[in-house]
């Protein structure tokens, strides 16, 4: 060898001889089993590659590949072996010049065979696949970084290369332990070197391997594999993976619920890892020695939220659809269990919704919070994702954090008849107006002694705070009034509206909004005396109770001694006489009703004249609280609570003159009663929520095609209209305002006449 290497180096224009010789002498002693000169022969021919880094090199190198792949083709292990640890030597050396014409595509197709070897011998069979995966291992350092060989990114090389690890990563078996370290070392190795090109093509392979082997549940091998890329590809190409899952989910939009459900919480894995800012580390140990970094910017992130809210109305639809057939189907316990497997389902989307969300700028989570409010009909479901968007919120102005767009559709909801969806938009607010965390201070609805003790944190109102307030305020204030006279309010009902209370004040409170929030404490007070709408007793005693535990929590924050002893002295009354009237007793199961409120008892409720003589003073303007508050009714109660668009909607076409009717039959004498029952829609509302409710046990009990065909007969009585009016519209012409008509041939003729000689009716003059 000494002599032949000298030679070698002395005269490279001879490698491609000796090459050629060493090749075929190999290639006969192969085929004649004479297995101890074909390991002479492959170590003569390394150590000529080890020695020899000259242009002549390149033909050298043909004829040792061409004799790798001579012992990798065979089926005697050994050799196998000797040919893969020759081609990793060969994988090390780093050539000065790029091949233009070499070619892997048959060390790929047979180090990925080796890889998934069934020999007998359990012994024979780790060899084998060891020596698949270093092969692997060195195809992947041999061809990333020439640019020239781009070509093993492709599909067709990829979607052998990626399976082949993850077959050998993903059992767990004691003794393939070296296999997994090895295959995992290698996995790492690929994603670590993948460009922005090639991130697509390198996850792809991934997702099928898991859809193949059915991976997805349970899923610990797809959250260890995703962990894996998350932290072995570069941080800029995070999104890449993300949306890759994505994509994924889509194609899955209508499988098992598991599968779902596992696709998911690898995107929340995935999502998780990348906003921590850890891609990148090799060591998932370590993510806090990296710095933080945004997910991404751009449309995308709608289209991540787009995608989610997609699956989780997909997930709720399948649920509620399946309903009916489970019922005739199939028992009541596998129809709880299918219905279990889609809350799952949706409570990982949901987790993955609100974990993205929190890791967005404010300006994005503002966005976003608008862009699932679009997305709001899905019965409530998305308002328990705005729950976990907004959860940690905290934006500097409240301008930033409640835009009108999202301001306005969430205060709809709070309207709606039910109490759960008003309990989330509930604490969505308190998610975005508590910016220091004091809720967990408040500890539900009770009267709190000292209110200094729990040292809450505030800061001075900002000037945007304070234009805030002066033009949305009234909007808060108005929800919470409405909110708490709702017959099916419960405990938890009133804890949020007072936790709602007590938030405004510490974080948006100066001198002007102080004397509103009174006026809307008396306000409630004073609806549950007047009691005109019915409400129930609970629900009254319920209203007083908040009453007492705001003022109370009120008068100390402000910090006002006068204040202060005129709310105990109320408190101390009740709790001697009407202890009803308190948040500790009337929220317990069997606290006693009485069968009504004593208005004629002052001492009981809070008067709008004491609080202002214990107010008065240059800081307050104490004259606003003579001014009693009253909520202003808008049209979008109507439209959002007690009707449907449709039920709202009537129209009357009648184009025919002649059919009017008489001037005298539209005149009315108007008076005082006739005005009254105009305005008292106490009966309309309960005849509406009536109909309502039974249009809802319609849809829900009546066989589908009895709705069916209900909807078919409307539908065939809008075209009948609609076909009447056009049929009109076309045969006729428009009659003449002047009244003109001319006899031709029998037939009367309308004659045109210019528009400025047009006598139009009084009616239609504006």
């Amino acid at each position: 060898m000494e002599k032949l290497t000298f030679y070698a180096v002395s005269a490279p224009e001879k490698l491609d001889r000796i090459g050629a010789y060493l090749a075929e002498r190999l290639s006969r002693d192969v085929v004649r089993h004479r297995y101890g000169n074909v390991v002479i022969a492959m170590e003569a021919l390394d150590q000529l590659l080890m020695a020899c880094h000259s242009q002549s090199i390149k033909p050298f190198v043909e004829s040792f590949l061409h004799m790798v792949a001579k012992l990798l083709e065979s089926r005697e292990p050994d050799l196998q072996v000797l040919g893969t640890n020759s081609f990793v030597k060969f994988a090390n050396i780093e050539e000065d010049t790029p091949s233009y014409h070499r070619r892997y595509d048959f060390f790929v197709s047979q180090f990925s065979a080796m890889c998934h070897s069934m020999h007998e011998e359990p012994e024979t069979r780790s060899r084998i696949r060891v020596a698949g995966i270093r092969g692997l291992q060195g195809v992947v350092r041999k061809t990333v970084n020439d640019e020239l060989q781009a070509i093993i990114w492709e599909p067709q090389h990829m979607d052998k290369l990626i399976p082949s690890m993850l077959f050998n990563m993903q059992d767990g078996e004691s003794e393939r332990e070296g296999e997994m370290v090895l295959a995992e070392s290698c996995f790492r190795e690929l994603l670590g070197r993948a460009a922005y090109g090639n991130m697509n093509n390198a996850v792809r392979p991934v997702l099928v391997h898991l859809d193949n082997h059915h991976l997805w549940d349970p899923n610990e091998f797809a959250v260890s594999c995703f962990r894996i890329i998350m932290y072995s590809i570069q941080a800029q190409h995070s999104h890449h993976v993300i949306q890759q899952v994505l994509n994924h989910l889509d194609t899955h939009g209508r499988n098992t619920p598991r599968v779902r459900a596992g696709i998911v919480q690898v995107l929340l894995e995935t999502v998780a890892i990348a906003a921590k800012g850890s891609v990148g580390t090799p060591n998932p140990f370590e993510p806090e020695c990296q710095t933080p970094t945004n997910l991404w910017l751009g449309p995308t992130v709608l289209e991540v939220f787009n995608t989610l809210l997609k699956h989780l109305r997909i997930s709720v639809d399948l649920e509620l659809g399946e309903g009916p057939r489970r019922a005739s189907a199939a028992s009541a316990s596998s129809g709880r269990f299918k219905e279990s497997e889609e809350r799952i389902v949706q409570n990982a989307i949901i987790q993955t919704i609100g974990f993205f969300g929190g890791n967005l700028p404010d300006y994005q989570r503002a966005e976003v919070m608008m862009f699932i409010m679009g997305k709001i009909p899905v019965y409530g479901t998305p308002c328990h994702s705005m729950d976990t968007v907004t959860s940690g919120f905290k934006s500097k102005t409240m301008v930033a954090a409640l835009p009108p767009p999202f301001l306005e559709p969430l205060f709809s909801i709070s309207l709606m008849e039910d109490s759960e969806l008003r309990q989330l938009v509930l604490e969505i607010l308190h998610n975005i107006i508590d910016r220091h965390d004091n809720r967990a201070k408040l500890r539900g609805i009770r009267i709190i002694p000292n209110v200094a003790a729990l040292k809450f944190k505030r800061e001075k109102i900002s000037k945007q705070d304070v234009a805030f307030m002066k033009k949305h305020g009234q909007q808060l204030y108005r929800h919470i009034y409405l909110g708490s006279k709702e017959e099916d309010n419960v405990h938890k009902n009133y804890e949020l509206l007072f936790t709602t209370l007590a938030v405004l004040t510490i974080e948006l409170t100066n001198e002007e909004v102080v004397i509103d929030l009174i006026r809307l404490a008396i306000a409630l007070q004073d609806m549950a005396l007047a009691n005109e709408e019915s409400m129930p007793m609970v629900i009254r005693c319920g209203i007083m109770a908040l009453v007492a535990a705001y003022l109370n929590f009120l008068s100390q924050m402000i910090a006002n001694p006068s204040f202060c002893q005129h709310v105990n002295k109320v408190v101390e009354l009740r709790s001697l006489d009407a202890p009803h009237l308190l948040p500790e007793h009337i929220f317990k199961d069997k606290c006693p009703l009485p069968d009504s409120l004593d208005k004629e008892d002052r001492s009981l409720y809070f008067q709008t004249l004491d609080i202002a003589e214990c107010l008065a003073g240059p800081t307050y303007s104490v004259d606003r609280l003579s001014i009693s508050y009253v909520p202003q009714v808008t049209d979008e109660d109507r439209l959002t609570r007690r009707k449907s668009v449709v039920d709202t909607i009537s129209l009357q076409v009648d184009i025919l003159p002649n059919n009017l009717p008489d001037q005298s039959q539209l005149a009315e004498e108007i008076t005082f009663e006739t005005l009254k029952k105009a305005i008292d829609t106490t009966g309309l509302e309960e005849q509406e929520r009536e109909k309502r409710r039974q249009v809802i046990e319609k849809f829900q009990k009546a066989p589908f095609e009895e709705i069916a065909a209900h909807c078919e007969s409307k539908a065939n009585m809008l075209h009948d209209r609609l076909a009447q009016i056009f049929e009109l519209t076309i045969r006729r012409p428009p009659p003449s305002p002047s009244g003109v008509v001319s006899v031709s041939a029998g037939h009367p003729q309308h004659q045109s006449v210019p528009v400025y000689e047009m006598k139009f009716p009084d009616l239609c003059v504006y």
